[in-house]
Formats: structure tokens, sequence, C-alpha cells
């Protein structure tokens, strides 16, 4: 009898304001928890799912963790191996900080490793990749690759799973804010126009371009310049509540930069150093409780691990 196993997938990042479906990356948390266990009879069961308020399915086609993992149990040619699962959601919905994710992260990650690891973490992307899609329709690995995987990931094309690991600058610090209101994905994506302009669209690759490169070569000051985005935070600010007197608190503070954090309403920003960070925070969090909205904030330096068994 194989024994029952819990993992954690962390929250994410994506876009990193210039990088809009193809860049993000993890933070420590918050996450979402995963169980497994033998079950009582043939196929993958959903058994439980807390923390979501009964919003979220127990069939495993429309559930973001067991889509994947069934699958993944498909590809193996187990997809009759009798296995349970729990879900346990420990961070917020429509909160842009990948809940989704993080779950069908969880849940392929818990299977291969209750299977005694088949695959290679990195193989198991594509699966991942699918659950998520249940959430949003859509076919991205911006936040459920870093959740998976760790660190940062750039997705040079969605639709073969191909994505490379970019180096993490030591040293920096992510500070995110969640304020309480909801915005879920397929509603900011329904405010983007389908068209760029040329010049918006040359200005977003080469700041891209030069974000990547201050990645791999520790170039804090280039990086800090490259974190402007021209088409996806005009467009999506709006939906988020003060977003833009948040944004000029948190940029004259220390803040290297402030945007939207995937679809909002969290926002982020990196800094220096957590005493930064923390300092940004605690004023954020004070503009937002004047304005009567109730918020909470997490400050991390860039997850490398990625989902973990404990």
């Amino acid at each position: 009898m194989k024994s029952g196993l819990k993992v954690f997938a962390p929250a994410t990042v994506a876009n990193v304001g210039v990088g809009y479906d193809i860049l993000g990356f993890a933070i420590d948390k918050p996450g979402d928890e995963i169980i497994v266990r033998q079950g009582k009879k043939k196929g993958l069961v959903i058994t439980k799912i807390t923390g979501c308020k009964k919003k979220l399915p127990l069939e495993v086609e429309k559930n973001t963790a067991g889509y994947g993992a069934q699958k993944l149990l498909e590809h193996l040619g187990l997809e009759d191996e009798p296995i349970e699962m729990e879900i346990h959601k420990k961070m917020p919905f429509g909160s842009g900080l990948g809940s989704s994710a993080a779950s069908a992260a969880g849940g392929v990650y818990a299977i291969n490793e209750y299977l005694r690891r088949p695959l290679f973490s990195k193989e198991l992307a594509r699966f991942a990749v699918l659950g998520e899609s249940v959430a949003d329709g859509a076919i991205h690995g911006d936040n459920v690759i870093p959740s998976l995987l760790g660190g940062i990931v750039l997705i040079r094309d969605n639709d073969t799973f191909d994505f490379i690991k970019i180096p993490v600058p030591p040293g920096l610090h992510a500070f995110v804010i969640y304020p309480h209101v909801e915005i879920m994905t397929r509603d900011a994506r329904a405010v983007l126009a389908d068209q760029v302009e040329l010049k918006k669209h040359i200005r977003q690759n080469g700041n891209l371009g030069a974000l990547i490169s201050g990645f791999y070569t520790s170039n804090l000051e280039l990086i800090q310049r490259s974190l402007q985005d021209h088409i996806i935070e005009p467009q999506r600010a709006k939906l988020v509540p003060h977003f833009y007197e948040l944004q000029n608190i948190a940029l004259t503070n220390g803040a290297m930069n402030y945007t939207i954090s995937g679809a909002g309403p969290s926002m982020f920003g990196f800094c220096l150093n957590s005493l930064i960070g923390e300092n940004i925070l605690e004023k954020l969090k004070s503009h937002l409780a004047d304005k009567g909205i109730e918020s909470d904030f997490y400050i991390s330096t860039i997850n490398t691990t990625g989902t973990y068994k404990y």
C-alpha cells in the first residue's frame, strides 16, 4: 500500500509588467496544499476542497488540480490507479497571484511524487499548464510553471510549452499587496484591446529584452529602467481601485517599480531589501484602509524552490 503525501505549491507574480503571458516568478507565500493517498476505487477522485467557500467543483475534469493530474495519469497509462486527492486553498481567488495555477502545479506534482517520480519536474509543466487552462480557457504558463519549478520563467512559446528559467539576481526582493476586491481573469482579459500600436510594441519589446538581460547580469539599475509597461498596465489600471495613487506611494518610498500582478487586483514591485519593502507595504496598506479597503501583503525573495513535498 502506497503512503499518502502532502505538497505545497506557491503563489506567483505573472506578466512582471512587460512580459504579458510569457514572464512570471514564484514567491514564498501564500500557496495551496494538495494531499494524495491511495483511493478506494479505480481512478482519481477529489474527496475534499477547503478554503474555497464551495466555489470549486469536485469533478476532476472541471478542477484545475484534478484535470492536470488526470492528464498526467493518462499519459502514464495509469488512469485506473485508485487515488484520492484533497485540495486546501490557502490563497484567495481572483487575486492575481496564480490561485488556479498553484492548484494545478500542486496536483501534478503530488501525483508524480505519489507514483515515485516517473517524470522529471520539468516534464510535468505541460500537464500543469493544461490543468490551469480549466480556470480561464487559455493556455499560458507564466503562473503555473514558476509555481511548479520556482524562480523566474520566460515562456518562449505557450503552445509547445517551450520555456526558459532565468537567473535570479541575488538580493532582489518582491513585495506584493492584495486589496480585498475581486477581479476575475476572464474580465481582466476582456478589457484588453486586440491590436497594439507599433510604437508601443517596439518600446515594450525593448524593455522586455533589457529586463531579461538585467536578470542575467544582475544589473539592478537596468532591471529598474526596464520595468515600464506601455501596453497592459494602462488598460487594466482602471480595474484596480486607486492604482495610480498606490503606485506613486511605492515609487516615492524606494520601490524599483510598481504594477499589477497578473490580472490583479494584487500589485507588486521589486526592492533592494526587506526593510524597504516592509515600509512600502505599511504605507500602501494604510492608504487602502483610509479608502475603506482591507488588504493583505507579502514580502519575499524570488522563490527558487517552487512546489515541494513536506
